[in-house]
């Protein structure tokens, strides 16, 4: 059975999802309350895996809290801090909840975090991961023979740059993504509707993998300034920090901003995912302020 992602994706209509944070704790309750308000806007719910190397509740854990709010989750997979055993374990354990999508990702360095002194295992990467769940769909053991209880059944996408200076290198890693399982693409954040329109046109759809375009909620000039300083690949342009600074109130207009961003960017892509770091609830006026 296909996941409402992944029916989405493939129909005509615009694809949203958005990304929530697990909490810094053990009681993941105002994670999911925060989640509930976007019952009916968003086709999926986005749940990080360890993002900026930064300890929080385990992604599995918290997609499975949001099946039981009847919200459909895509679980963050970052391959950063488990071994290949572990990963295996976590797929199949995805699929025996009843989790259908999944994002594969290589992970944030330990260094940019605040327990630098951590271990890396990073024993697979991106592509490889991708590899392991098109072979558990298809009833793959990775050591031998097929899996007792059948395959899974995985809706896996990956996550792209389409800041990427260098398109002949982020064409043949994206094409080899493509040739593991990757069935969509969830854009890091993206400023420009040209830079949009350039990665799709160039990278992603000569691959025919339907793009959700990274929209990502700046809450003031600082924020925006500090991201373009800390993040690779960020640059968010002048003229925004500008309206930012300007702005008597930037919470809000940070939010004008990512909604004008989402109209703009729903003509070029598939769809797009909204990011908002520590204003989660925010991401429900972003779409209504858009519109969609």
């Amino acid at each position: 059975m296909e996941s409402n992602l992944q029916k989405s994706l493939k129909s005509p209509g615009i694809t949203i999802t958005a990304e929530v944070m697990p909490p810094r704790g053990g009681n993941a309750s105002q994670t999911i309350d925060t989640a509930k308000l976007l019952a009916g806007k968003v086709d999926a719910i986005n749940v990080t895996d360890g993002s900026r190397a930064i300890m929080r509740m385990s992604s599995l854990a918290v997609c499975k809290l949001l099946l039981e709010s009847k919200l459909e989750p895509v679980l963050q997979i970052a391959c950063r801090d488990k071994n290949r055993i572990a990963l295996q374990a976590e797929i199949l354990g995805a699929n025996a909840l009843g989790i259908k999508n999944v994002l594969c990702l290589t992970g944030d360095p330990v260094r940019v975090g605040d327990q630098p002194n951590a271990r890396p295992v990073h024993d697979y990467e991106s592509v490889q991961l991708l590899k392991q769940i098109s072979a558990f769909n298809l009833g793959q053991d990775p050591t031998s023979g097929l899996l007792k209880d059948g395959a899974t059944n995985l809706y896996p996408g990956t996550a792209a740059d389409p800041n990427c200076k260098n398109f002949g290198s982020l064409r043949k890693r994206l094409e080899r993504k493509k040739n593991a399982g990757a069935r969509f693409i969830q854009s890091q954040m993206v400023m420009s509707p040209n830079v949009l329109e350039n990665f799709c046109r160039e990278v992603a759809e000569p691959l025919e993998l339907p793009v959700l375009a990274g929209v990502f909620l700046l809450k003031s000039a600082k924020n925006a300034q500090f991201i373009n300083k800390v993040v690779p690949g960020a640059c968010i342009p002048n003229e925004i920090i500008h309206r930012l600074e300007n702005s008597t109130n930037p919470a809000l207009e940070g939010i004008l901003i990512a909604a004008e961003q989402v109209k703009s960017f729903v003509g070029i892509a598939k769809g797009v995912h909204i990011m908002a770091i520590k204003a989660e609830r925010s991401i429900l006026s972003i779409i209504e302020e858009a519109n969609i």
